[in-house]
């Protein structure tokens, strides 16, 4: 793949930037974590690290969605990575769904990427290959799985990503 490939990673915060302190379990989202994951893993392209939000996911709105959006537009990049907090991930995923002619993935981790036995790293890893094969379109890469933007749900009683349910199937 060569260094002249670059790949544009966009940082909204959540679990994978979270940092916990010990007194009450009280945490804050810090500094993007993915470019240290990056550096770590020894990948053979380059990126650039753009946060956009440092926030939990619930509290991410649409004018900040509308502001990655406008982003990624106007990036030159045709392969974008996306680190999210993973309970409204499926939301942005499909707020950017309509986009053309650029492959978009979404990830994000069950714990910090602080933490050693987090799987943050497994998550950007199995991302990054994902933008790098799938085919223009949004997707998100969770618990192992690739998936198209409006086809996953986040099951919270199984701490996992899944295919979403049918309409009208259980889930």
């Amino acid at each position: 793949m060569g260094k002249h490939v670059k790949l544009a990673v966009y940082s909204m915060g959540g679990t994978i930037d979270k940092v916990y302190f010990d007194d009450l379990s009280d945490y804050s989202v810090g500094d993007p974590q993915v470019g240290a994951i990056l550096t770590q893993a020894g990948v053979d392209f380059t990126w650039s690290v753009t946060e956009i939000a440092r926030k939990d996911s619930l509290y991410v709105t649409d004018e900040e969605r509308a502001v990655l959006r406008g982003r990624i537009l106007a990036d030159a990049a045709g392969h974008v990575l996306i680190t999210h907090g993973t309970d409204t991930m499926t939301r942005t995923a499909e707020f950017l769904a309509d986009i053309p002619g650029k492959t978009i993935v979404l990830t994000g981790a069950m714990s910090p990427a602080r933490f050693a036995a987090s799987d943050a790293p497994f998550n950007v890893g199995c991302a990054v290959g994902a933008v790098w094969s799938s085919p223009p379109g949004v997707y998100i890469a969770m618990s192992g799985r690739v998936f198209p933007a409006g086809a996953v749900r986040k099951n919270r009683k199984r701490g996992r990503f899944e295919d979403a349910a049918p309409a009208g199937g259980e889930g």
